[in-house]
């Protein structure tokens, strides 16, 4: 009986072999590994055996320095990268010798990036607004792609949103002679309508165009209030984590995010189709094949967060082609990439209502019964979780008290804890997968945070009305900032800026801070003059209404003990390797080491961690991502630990792996920053010196 199984096995397994026999998983051409978003490569010169051996081969520093989270694609010896001020460069990807470099660094710093994507000679990527198709050779812009080598990603958009903040800071999905771009939008009610775009590789004119929040007459209308499509207030829906694509099918699998205003839905009654969804679409076309919602009627920014992973599962005794979709939550859905059918159970369970006027809550969210949950959730939170570490327990114990930590529990005045938090659970960096094998690798934060709503109304007559409803949430009331969830002080900011940069700031933004170019002249003139020091004056706006709700949250608060470490018991990151073929399971560890508790020989309790994992067939799981800044490879098949190294800036970044003249490499881009990393301007690759 048992060899009987094996045979079936051996067979079930050269068939998802025979179905994969058409990617090329020796190559690294596109983001995350390939258009399956897999991480996954089957180069192996470096094995568990000598990546002991693993030494530093080349660095590439750049005259900028700060947060990078690109993962650089390697094409016809030349590999592909950008910076932190979102200059886009090409090197020598046996050397590190740099090529050619584009862009401004005084100037290209409106966001972040995680990449470019390659396609037919071009190097299409984004700065700011724009979409640059460039020379992949040389690096100039393409004359003949939209206006002198640009397309600005307004277009295509309804008039409404022309004004309106938008950038892309993700690599675009590419599908033959088409590119799908992702989109990052305001958070608020103020945000653009996050339609799905695919623009042509050789002109930059729009292919199609889905509506995520949609029209009269296509599926869905009725998940919003009437017209909400054409409401200048209610946006957003988009995709900004990035997308895959099946090419042999022609399908293109789509996560989305949220509707705005992230926290409060008054305006938008409904379930609010097509946010917070996997769509699965005709890459080709845009039609909507079909669609499963994750968070319904969001209220607590659970955007999906990453890419879906294609891979190829057992599914009762036969080949199954699946989508995985990890989530800020802490779950993985998993559906028949064709139908959309869930291989494992999904469960739609009832959760907590609102007490906000004029807020109606979703009665049920989906929670998939297998796989079990990656990382915690808030209602299993209680005072024995308390960080162990703390000096503060008691102090911590009665905050915990004295919030609601309901699963899914609607936001509140009183406060909700939010764990997994805003980020996640699993973040940007996305799920390393084997194929063949249906195996995922997902690694995840445990860092609560805490929501609470406030009156729009409750503000005091010493600040300035446009800076409470923009920047409050993140720098707070009094500008006194977050420095522990990453947003500066902003009360002596004056000392250090000058007033026109202030306002090029609010306009573009910079970095991970959005830009609000729909503030209107006078509200900005205020703005800036209150971040002077001045004090605020009522402002007539000259250029239309700002859009404000009832509510706002008081701000991204970390729930944190006295030290600034998580107020909860570790782990507060964790790598986990999961069968989907049978949601369970292989194994799950702490990842990273709190740096002030490792001072102190307190090890394995796991940190936030922003990037994902690569994976070798051969048997490794390579990754940094972690705030301690090390980059380590595992045993992919039992977690063990097989090296580390430290970085000389953290890689909040997933590597990259590639064969050049004869040697395998992977290579980290290092820019730290975040988390209160020092900076970093390197990328590093590491390979095996095979004289020895």
């Amino acid at each position: 009986m048992k060899l009987r199984l094996l045979l079936v096995l051996e067979i079930s397994l050269a068939f998802i072999a025979w179905t994969q026999k058409d990617t090329d998983y020796t190559q690294w051409a596109s983001y995350l590994g390939g258009p399956d978003r897999n991480h996954y490569s089957t180069l192996n010169q470096i094995t568990p055996e000598n990546v002991k051996d693993l030494q530093v081969a080349w660095t590439y520093s750049l005259p900028d320095s700060g947060q990078m989270q690109a993962n650089p694609i390697i094409v016809d010896g030349v590999l592909y990268g950008v910076s932190a001020s979102v200059q886009a460069f090409a090197l020598d990807a046996a050397t590190g010798k740099e090529i050619w470099r584009f862009g401004d660094p005084l100037k290209n710093w409106a966001s972040t990036s995680r990449g470019v994507s390659y396609a037919k000679g071009r190097i299409l990527y984004t700065v700011g607004p724009n979409l640059w198709a460039l020379d992949a050779k040389t690096g100039k812009p393409i004359d003949t792609f939209g206006d002198h080598g640009k397309v600005d990603l307004h277009t295509g958009l309804p008039a409404m949103a022309q004004n309106k903040f938008i950038i892309s800071n993700t690599p675009g999905t590419v599908f033959e002679n088409l590119i799908v771009m992702p989109l990052r939008l305001s958070e608020g009610a103020d945000a653009a309508p996050g339609d799905i775009r695919a623009y042509d590789i050789y002109t930059g004119k729009v292919a199609w165009s889905f509506h995520t929040i949609p029209y009269p007459g296509e599926y869905g209308y009725e998940t919003f209030p009437k017209d909400a499509y054409k409401n200048e207030y209610t946006g957003a829906a988009n995709n900004w984590a990035g997308m895959a694509v099946d090419e042999k099918r022609g399908i293109l699998y789509v996560p989305t995010g949220s509707a705005g205003f992230d926290f409060y839905g008054g305006n938008r009654k409904g379930s609010n189709l097509f946010a917070n969804c996997l769509l699965a679409l005709d890459a080709r076309t845009g039609k909507r094949l079909w669609h499963f919602q994750t968070t319904h009627h969001d209220m607590w920014d659970r955007d999906l967060p990453a890419p879906p992973n294609l891979i190829t599962v057992m599914h009762r005794g036969k080949p199954v082609d699946a989508v995985v979709q990890v989530t800020k939550q802490g779950y993985v859905f998993c559906f028949d990439r064709v139908t959309g059918k869930p291989l494992f159970p999904i469960v739609e369970r009832p959760v907590k209502g609102s007490t906000l006027v004029g807020e109606h809550a979703w009665e049920t969210q989906p929670m998939p019964t297998l796989p079990k949950p990656y990382a915690r959730q808030s209602d299993e939170i209680t005072a024995k979780d308390i960080n162990p570490y703390a000096a503060n327990q008691s102090e911590l114990r009665q905050k915990l008290g004295q919030i609601e930590t309901g699963w899914h529990a609607a936001p509140s005045l009183q406060g909700n804890l939010i764990l997994p938090g805003f980020d996640g659970g699993a973040e940007w960096g996305g799920a390393g997968a084997d194929p063949k094998r249906g195996i995922v690798y997902i690694n995840s934060n445990e860092m609560p945070w805490v929501l609470t709503m406030v009156s729009t109304k409750q503000t005091t007559q010493t600040s300035s009305k446009t800076y409470t409803q923009y920047c409050a949430s993140c720098h707070g009331d009094k500008l006194q900032g977050n420095p522990a969830s990453g947003y500066p002080n902003l009360t002596e900011v004056f000392k250090r800026r000058n007033k026109v940069f202030l306002s090029q700031i609010i306009t573009q933004g910079k970095g991970m801070m959005p830009g609000f170019p729909q503030i209107d002249k006078a509200a900005r003139e205020e703005l800036v003059n209150f971040l002077a020091g001045e004090t605020p004056k009522e402002v007539v706006s000259t250029e239309g209404k700002t859009p404000e709700l009832p509510y706002r949250m008081t701000g991204y608060n970390k729930f944190l003990d006295s030290q600034g470490l998580p107020a909860i018991s570790p782990p507060w990151g964790t790598l986990q390797a999961i069968d989907m073929n049978t949601g369970k399971y292989l194994w799950k560890i702490p990842f990273g080491d709190e740096p002030i508790l490792a001072a102190k020989n307190i090890l394995n309790t796991g940190t936030e961690n922003y990037g994902g994992p690569l994976i070798t067939e051969n048997g490794l799981l390579a990754i940094a991502a972690s705030k301690d800044g090390m980059f380590r490879i595992y045993n992919r098949h039992t977690g063990q630990l097989l090296w580390k190294t430290k970085l000389p800036a953290a890689g909040f970044a997933t590597p990259a792996t590639y064969q050049a003249g004869g040697k395998q490499y992977i290579v980290i881009a290092c820019g730290g920053t975040k988390l209160g990393t020092k900076k970093g301007n390197q990328y590093v690759a590491f390979s095996i010196d095979t004289r020895r």
